[in-house]
């Protein structure tokens, strides 16, 4: 148990630089924080309350939440990863936080930003969903993730061992089209991947 411990510590002290790697002022103090990532002209974000700032900043590198998933998948901000996630914040009292995570929220909504937030803010009831769950997955939904997982698995095989050529050289126009549906079928996996982050 201790050692399960002492490895959690490690793991939270690691986070908590990485943190403020990104920026040096995040303090434990409360208040509300900004996670704000563009990348191809799209504004990305993510609003979020914390009694202790630092800490509940370092949570999100070792979680699986939706936004947690997604700072895993683009990293947090640096000189050689612009499109990573940008961190900010604003102090705000304890009695405070659910009131300007919502207004926040809105703020930047209204920004034009694409959040990431599952809810329109706050811990108390009555919380608002602003983000579709995930629906309950049926027949079409279980073909399209075959697809989806079959793209990757062929792409992967191309990428370390095949190569595409056509029957003909110079290709007919149907080979052509074959080809351009191939590479589609290729890419659909990124597209989703895009879709879903």
């Amino acid at each position: 148990m201790n050692q399960n411990f002492r490895r959690a510590k490690a793991i939270e002290a690691k986070n908590k630089k990485r943190i403020l790697e990104v920026n040096p002022h995040v303090d434990e103090g409360s208040g509300i924080y900004f996670l704000t990532r563009t990348e191809d002209g799209i504004r990305y974000a993510y609003i979020g309350q914390a009694k202790q700032l630092l800490t509940r900043l370092a949570q999100h590198l070792s979680g699986y939440q939706h936004i947690d998933l997604s700072i895993k998948n683009h990293g947090l901000y640096a000189a050689d990863n612009i499109t990573g996630w940008k961190i900010g914040f604003l102090h705000y009292p304890e009695d405070k936080l659910d009131e300007m995570e919502q207004k926040y929220i809105r703020q930047y909504a209204q920004s034009g930003y694409q959040l990431r937030n599952k809810t329109a803010g706050g811990q108390g009831d009555g919380k608002k969903q602003i983000d579709e769950y995930r629906p309950v997955k049926g027949y079409h939904d279980g073909l399209k993730q075959g697809y989806i997982n079959a793209s990757r698995e062929i792409a992967h095989l191309f990428d370390l061992h095949l190569t595409v050529i056509t029957k003909k050289d110079p290709p007919t126009t149907h080979q052509k089209n074959a080809l351009e549906k191939f590479k589609a079928f290729l890419q659909a996996y990124k597209q989703q991947e895009d879709e879903d982050d």
